[in-house]
C-alpha cells in the first residue's frame, strides 16, 4: 500500500509495535483532551489565499540560530527510539541530515550523543532534562558540545512526569536489551521495575523539581551553546525566558503528555510571538501532520516547527526511509500550500493569509 500522507503511518505502527511501546509513544496525559486539541485546533484555522502571483519558483529555505536549513520543518526530541526500530536515533539523524534539516536528540535517547554524531555531519541540538545531580548535567552538556551539537533545548515543563494512564496500566519500562545510552556510564541508564510507570518513578527519583529561572543562567555558565527554552505557553514566561538569556523558544505542551487541558500549542503561539516582539525566534512543537499546518504556524509568527510522533511511527514502519518520507511529504505539501496561497518565500507568509476563530470580522472595503 502506497503511503500518501503522514497520518497513515500511525495505524501501521500500531500493528507493528508491542502494545506497551505504541501506547508509550501515542498517549497523552489523563483525559487526552489536549492530545486531540493539538490536532483539532489546526482545523479551525482557515486560509485567505492570494491569487495571480507568479509561483514558478518557491524558496522554502530558512535559518535556525544562524544555521541554514532547507525548510522550516525540524525533528523534535522523542525518547527511546530504538523501541521503534533497531536503528533508532541513528536512522533519524541520517534522515534529518539527508533532508538538510535539524534534529533534536532526547536526553533519554537509546543512542548516545557520540553515537549519533558518528552518523556524519548534520545540524543537531540536544534536549536536556536537569537532573538533581548537577554534575551529571554538566557532564552531559559538555559531551553534547564536544560531539558537535549546536544548541541546548531545555525542557521546562517536566518537574514531574504527567499522568499517562496507559503507561500505568502497561507498567511501562524500557525493554531489557536497551538503555538510556547517555546515562549508561553514570548508573542512570536503567529504570527500576515498578507497580506503575517505570518512567514516572525514574523521573521522580532523578529529575530536579526545584528547577527555576536562575538555573537557565547557571546553564549559561557551563556552556557557550545557545539555549532554547522548550515548554513555554504564555506571554509571561516568554518575557522571563528573554530576560534570562534564552536564544529562542519552543512553544510546546510536551505532545500533550504533561498537563492536560492546556490549549493546543497552535492556540498559544500568537500570544508568545507577540510577547517575544521579534527579539528571539519562536518555534512550534505539537500536532503538525500536514504541510498546511506548517504554513498556519508560520502565518502566526513561528520561525519553524518540530515534529515528534510522525518520526516515531514512520521509523517503526520503515526505519530511516520512513523518516525521510515523512520529511519529504511534509516538505512537498508545504511547498504546494505556499504556491496555492500565493507565497514564494517564507517571508511572504503573513498573518493576512489565515483567519482564526478569534479574529474580528473584516471590514468590507468599498471600491
Amino acid at each position: 500500500m502506497e503511503i500518501t500522507n503522514v497520518e497513515e503511518y500511525e495505524p501501521l505502527a500500531k500493528q507493528r509495535l508491542p502494545k506497551m511501546v505504541f501506547d508509550y509513544y501515542a498517549s497523552g496525559a489523563e483525559d487526552q483532551w489536549t492530545l486531540k486539541e493539538n490536532r483539532n485546533a489546526f482545523s479551525r484555522i482557515l486560509f485567505r489565499p492570494r491569487i495571480l502571483i507568479d509561483v514558478s519558483h518557491i524558496d522554502l529555505s530558512t535559518t535556525v540560530l544562524g544555521y541554514k536549513i532547507s525548510m522550516p520543518i525540524m525533528i523534535s526530541p522523542t525518547a527511546m527510539q530504538k523501541m521503534a526500530h533497531p536503528d533508532g536515533e541513528y536512522a533519524t539523524a541520517r534522515a534529518a541530515a539527508s533532508a538538510n534539516t535539524a534534529m533534536v536528540l532526547s536526553s533519554w535517547s537509546t543512542s548516545s550523543v557520540e553515537e549519533v554524531a558518528s552518523t556524519g555531519p548534520g545540524l543537531r541540538f540536544f534536549q536536556l532534562y536537569v537532573y538533581k545531580n548537577r554534575n551529571v548535567v554538566a557532564q552531559l552538556v559538555r559531551r553534547a558540545e564536544k560531539a558537535g551539537f549546536k544548541a541546548i533545548a531545555l525542557t521546562v515543563d517536566t518537574p514531574r512526569l504527567g499522568r499517562r494512564e496507559a503507561d500505568i496500566k502497561n507498567r511501562f519500562n524500557l525493554p531489557p536489551h536497551l538503555t538510556l545510552k547517555n546515562f549508561e556510564g553514570l548508573d542512570l541508564g536503567k529504570m527500576e521495575k515498578t507497580s506503575d510507570s517505570g518512567l514516572a518513578s525514574y523521573v521522580a527519583g532523578q529529575i530536579d523539581r526545584s528547577l527555576e529561572w536562575k538555573d537557565i543562567q547557571w546553564l549559561q555558565t557551563i556552556t557557550k551553546l545557545p539555549i532554547l527554552v522548550k515548554g513555554v505557553m504564555t506571554a509571561e514566561d516568554t518575557r522571563l525566558s528573554i530576560q534570562h538569556g534564552a536564544a529562542g523558544i519552543i512553544v510546546s505542551n510536551h505532545g500533550a503528555r504533561q498537563l492536560d487541558y492546556v490549549p493546543a500549542t497552535i492556540s498559544c503561539l500568537e500570544e508568545v510571538v507577540k510577547a517575544a516582539q521579534g527579539r528571539i525566534p519562536v518555534f512550534l512543537d505539537g500536532g503538525v501532520r500536514r504541510g498546511t499546518d506548517v504554513f498556519k504556524a508560520l502565518a502566526l509568527g513561528a520561525s519553524g516547527i518540530f515534529i515528534g510522533r510522525p518520526v516515531l511511527y514512520s521509523l517503526a514502519v520503515e526505519g530511516e526511509a520512513g523518516v525521510k518520507n515523512v520529511l519529504q511529504m511534509l516538505r512537498d505539501e508545504f511547498e504546494l500550500t505556499m504556491a496555492l496561497a500565493g507565497c514564494r518565500s517564507l517571508k511572504e507568509i503573513t498573518r493576512n493569509h489565515i483567519v482564526t476563530d478569534s479574529d474580528p470580522p473584516r471590514p468590507v472595503s468599498r471600491l
